[in-house]
């Protein structure tokens, strides 16, 4: 009598889940970069979202208006996204103003100050 020798060696599984392991070993850093990186885009589009939200308080009131973490929320209608800190300090008489934007899983400290028109990442 033959028998049926049908299936995987133990070799053969050993190499496939060596295998695997690698390519998890490679994929689960660059998953993780490409989340920082989306973080850090969020806290950027947050601070362009405070910009236009800043200037059109400017154009209404004639003053740039001063917020620190939660209190930005609070004002003309602008809502930062979930984990984004603002922070927006007017100068000069409120005549002037910088703002900065982060993100509490992010990398990246995004500021801007309206004075010289630039952004700039810390």
């Amino acid at each position: 009598m033959k028998r049926d020798e049908s299936g995987f060696t133990l070799i053969e599984l050993m190499i496939v889940v060596a295998i695997i392991g690698i390519l998890a070993a490679i994929a689960i850093p660059q998953y993780s970069t490409y989340k920082a990186k989306g973080y850090n885009t969020t806290a950027r589009s947050d601070l362009k979202s405070m910009i236009a939200s800043q200037e059109l308080t400017h154009m209404e009131l004639g003053q740039y208006w001063d917020c620190n973490g939660a209190g930005c929320d609070a004002f003309s209608g602008f809502k930062a996204s979930k984990g984004v800190t603002m922070m927006c300090t007017p100068r000069n008489s409120g005549q002037l103003y910088q703002c900065s934007a982060s993100h509490s899983n992010g990398s990246i400290t995004y500021h801007y100050d309206n004075e010289a028109s630039s952004f700039w990442e810390t």
